[in-house]
């Protein structure tokens, strides 16, 4: 997949189902999500495509504990020897001390999930291999060794412990799955574990001051990204 440039020093890999970020680093490289499992060659090799080697990778930010977004964690770390970091309330789900619990859907989201079952079932995506995580992220954290400082937020709703990053310097948000897109619209993403939570974590990021959103699912908003984020209506998606 060709990599989309969203600032000197952000790109998007996109994916069939849940896009990967590369984020450069002054000493080497963070990936921000991994996709789906089996997606470490591929994530790899777009790294490959900016002049990164498995080495460059320093950590590797889980945004929540989804099989899109963790699904590759571990055989990336077993690649580059990353440290992984992850929103605190989401720990033990990544890790594999607790299992995960299971959104509440309404009826226009359970089809869409059996038919992204059936496609992994089709597609034979491996099996789920969970992580251990270095760093627990909680609200206020702040990422002050990449190439701004970038600020955690929490935004509970999809998962407890879903984050999201602003990099207010360049103003960019990377979302997490609390927001998508859709024919250029900001939408409320689906499969929450608690709906109204997750409209507040909404809500609470299109307030942001942000040019660009880069969302896992969905085409990224490289132009008046808030103003999209403040024009949506998330009440009224997946009803």
């Amino acid at each position: 997949m060709e990599l989309i440039q969203i600032t000197p020093s952000i790109w998007q890999l996109p994916l069939p189902v849940g896009h990967v970020h590369i984020v450069r680093l002054p000493d080497g490289y963070a990936l921000v999500d991994t996709s789906v499992p089996g997606s470490a060659p591929t994530v790899l090799a777009a790294l490959d495509q900016l002049g990164g080697r498995p080495q460059d990778v320093q950590q590797i930010v889980l945004t929540h504990y989804h099989l899109d977004h963790m699904g590759s964690a571990a055989d990336l770390v077993a690649a580059t020897s990353a440290r992984v970091l992850a929103g605190a309330l989401d720990v033990p789900v990544i890790s594999g001390t607790v299992p995960e619990p299971m959104p509440v859907h309404t009826a226009s989201e359970r089809a869409l999930h059996e038919q992204l079952m059936a496609g992994f079932s089709d597609a034979e995506v491996p099996p789920l291999k969970h992580v251990a995580v270095d760093v627990d992220l909680r609200e206020g954290d702040i990422l002050d060794d990449w190439p701004e400082p970038v600020r955690v937020l929490h935004i509970p709703g999809h998962t407890p412990g879903s984050i999201a990053l602003h990099f207010e310097e360049s103003s960019v948000l990377l979302s997490s799955d609390t927001i998508a897109t859709e024919d250029g619209r900001a939408i409320l993403g689906p499969f929450n574990l608690d709906r109204q939570q997750a409209i507040a974590s909404f809500r609470r990021m299109a307030a942001l001051d942000v040019e660009k959103v880069c969302v896992p699912h969905g085409l990224p908003l490289l132009e008046n990204g808030g103003a999209v984020l403040r024009a949506a209506t998330p009440e009224n998606d997946w009803v």
